[in-house]
């Protein structure tokens, strides 16, 4: 066997491993985006594929941050690899208490580096179809190692959570960067 056609498979092989996780993500925003449409219209829980363990609960988006984002249920590694993830022991939006949604800091939640006071989300509630949209009232760096997200009994809040700092080469740690909006209308 010569070695460039060695070397040529390698490449081959190189560039279309490099290729599938792209493709790969990309085909799971597509079917989280069919999942949210089916549930939309049926009103079931539609899973975006079978052996997946959530499905999408919530839309956030900000026109001022050009997003539009499906949330799903849960918040575990394996449902914010594909997209943020509501944290189940919190409230649902429009209720009182803190509706909490975390993402990673360099996919879907990246863009929070770019949040002000001010700013305004909308999220559009799976449990009972109506939009809320909350203004951002606070924006805190915490140490999860010394402090724990506050989370509301009483007022209707929104908290997007994700790792900070943003562009470090090595994720994980315990700096938190949390975004906190209140309920301004439904």
């Amino acid at each position: 066997m010569n070695k460039s056609f060695l070397f040529g498979i390698i490449g081959i092989s190189t560039f279309a491993y490099g290729a599938y996780m792209p493709i790969k993500a990309e085909l799971a925003q597509y079917l989280i985006q069919s999942a949210w449409n089916v549930s939309n219209n049926t009103g079931y829980q539609v899973k975006p594929w079978n052996w997946m363990d959530s499905h999408p609960v919530m839309r956030l988006s900000s026109t001022q941050h050009n997003q539009d984002l499906i949330v799903l249920s849960g918040d575990t590694g394996n449902v914010l690899a594909f997209g943020p993830g509501h944290n189940t022991s919190t409230t649902h939006p429009g209720r009182s208490g803190t509706t909490l949604i975390s993402g990673h800091r360099d996919t879907h939640f990246d863009f929070l580096q770019d949040v002000s006071m001010g700013d305004e989300f909308k999220l559009d509630s799976m449990l009972d179809n109506d939009d809320y949209t909350y203004k951002v009232n606070d924006i805190k760096i915490i140490d999860s190692d010394q402090q724990d997200i506050s989370i509301s009994s009483n007022q209707s809040e929104l908290k997007l959570v994700t790792c900070y700092p943003f562009n470090t080469p090595i994720a994980g740690g315990p700096l938190r960067y949390v975004v906190t909006a209140s309920l301004v209308s439904k």
